[in-house]
């Protein structure tokens, strides 16, 4: 009895180092620099735009802009460059916020 409980306990022992081995892997696959930085949100006209900032100077960036109700709209900036980029109409909502994606 005592043999068949201490191999249960080694192989839950086991299983439990082998998931905390694996969670900084998974993590470190999922971090995405913050290159991408909001300068500010305006209108021009009818349009709406947002002027973005790309932080990473050695690097282009991804990012996506939320808007309520509407497909995500992505794009990519190059290296250091500061762009204004339209996201919709005037009539429409404003953006929520910028989110910084792996490219």
């Amino acid at each position: 009895m005592r043999k068949i409980l201490s191999i249960a306990v080694t192989g839950a022992v086991c299983g439990a180092s082998l998931t905390l081995a694996a969670a900084p892997q998974a993590m470190a696959a999922e971090h995405v620099p913050r290159c991408v930085t909001v300068r500010a949100f305006f209108d021009r006209g009818e349009q709406r735009y947002v002027r973005l900032t790309n932080l990473c100077a050695k690097r282009p960036a991804c990012y996506t802009i939320v808007v309520p109700q509407h497909a995500d709209r992505r794009g990519r900036l190059p290296q250091g460059v500061t762009k204004d980029v339209l996201y919709g109409t005037a009539a429409g909502p404003r953006a929520l916020y910028v989110k910084n994606v792996p490219c």
